[in-house]
């Protein structure tokens, strides 16, 4: 399991007391879920009105940086295309899997001093965090325009003769070229059609040059074949042609065309190879910085929810559980009988909810202790 909960609750003599008392309700008799002490250094506090305030804000924060961080986790795998199984491995907080980092979390005094207000400190992860995804548009945007004119010209050169580029399946020597009187036609014959086409091509039009057709290329259906003929037999060639199952490619031997196409392609594929691996190094460091300042934000949530619901002076144990899938359900009735006494409301809510068929209280997530989820699966596909 990914999903981590993110809870706290008011100290008791202590704050030791009130893990403890955690630990064995989770742990000791039933082993419901993983526990780590989660910690947060002693912040400003400031006034009511702002921690209200910041409440609401962080909220959105939160949100947004949750965006960036799996936009920038989800374009990662993009990127990697066939390597889709590595992208876990780039995906790292401070170079250790995501898992460890929040399980180990420490705050980054350097990055969010906590002589700041909580107000500076969201203010820096917001602009911080609103860089990576400005920088990201414009790195992804560059990167996918080379790709896509890179896979367009891909395209043109491969799949159907009807419809490819043939500038790398014929040769100069193919063509009767820079002649008064006569012109080369390149024809796409099924192959179900190939006797047909031998025993007919010189009788479809007058002035259509003997033994002029070749086969230069096929593929799994059709083949291309060469005939050439007098420039004044051409359109009545082609009108015969329609009524004998071949295709006429529209097509002009042009070697500068053709060179500055090969030049193109490789000219894009060279600048894709170039972009790549320092794409790839500022989407683990921002994947990382992202991910860092969200869990800070999380920690701000803590503290501002704890300091609002439990009161002055701080003093309340913040907790990291990792439940299984079938032990959130009982996680969630032992937590709610440990802690109902904190607020009446919420054990009210949640026990009636028991009854109510259709209340969804996952939507609502209130419960009578602080508590965010943090889920680290973060890509729309399973690596």
């Amino acid at each position: 399991m990914t999903e981590f909960w993110l809870i706290s609750a008011p100290g008791d003599k202590t704050c030791q007391q009130t893990w403890d008392k955690m630990m064995a309700a989770t742990t000791r008799t039933n082993n419901l879920s993983a526990n780590h002490k989660f910690n947060i250094p002693d912040l400003k506090v400031g006034t009511l009105d702002v921690l209200v305030g910041l409440s609401d804000e962080l909220a959105k924060l939160d949100s947004f940086v949750e965006s960036v961080v799996k936009k920038v986790a989800q374009y990662m795998a993009d990127v990697l295309e066939d390597s889709r199984d590595k992208v876990q491995e780039n995906l790292l907080a401070n170079g250790v899997d995501l898992v460890t980092y929040i399980t180990r979390f420490q705050w980054d005094m350097a990055k969010y001093p906590i002589k700041q207000s909580l107000k500076n400190i969201s203010e820096i992860i917001s602009k911080q965090v609103t860089q990576i995804d400005n920088d990201l548009k414009t790195r992804a945007s560059a990167y996918n325009n080379l790709k896509g004119n890179l896979q367009n010209l891909e395209r043109k050169n491969a799949g159907s003769l009807l419809t490819r580029s043939l500038a790398d399946i014929v040769k100069k020597e193919d063509f009767v070229l820079n002649s008064e009187y006569l012109i080369t036609l390149l024809v796409v014959v099924p192959k179900t059609a190939y006797t047909d086409w031998q025993k007919t091509y010189e009788t479809l039009a007058e002035m259509v040059v003997p033994r002029s057709s070749n086969l230069l290329f096929e593929d799994n259906d059709s083949g291309l074949f060469s005939v050439t003929l007098f420039m004044k037999a051409i359109d009545d060639f082609k009108h015969k042609s329609q009524a004998r199952r071949v295709t006429i490619r529209d097509f002009q031997y042009n070697e500068e065309e053709m060179k500055a196409d090969k030049e193109e392609m490789t000219r894009l594929s060279t600048d894709k190879k170039k972009q790549f691996g320092p794409l790839v190094r500022w989407l683990k460091v921002n994947f990382s910085e992202a991910f860092i300042a969200w869990i800070h934000i999380k920690a701000l949530r803590v503290f501002v929810e704890s300091v609002l619901r439990y009161g002055l002076p701080v003093n309340f144990q913040a907790m990291l559980l990792q439940p299984s899938k079938k032990t959130m359900k009982k996680l969630r009735e032992v937590l709610n009988d440990l802690y109902k006494h904190l607020d009446s409301s919420a054990a009210a809510i949640i026990d009636s909810a028991m009854d109510i068929p259709g209340l969804n209280l996952s939507q609502q997530e209130y419960y009578p202790y602080v508590y965010y989820k943090i889920d680290c699966n973060l890509l729309d596909f399973k690596v």
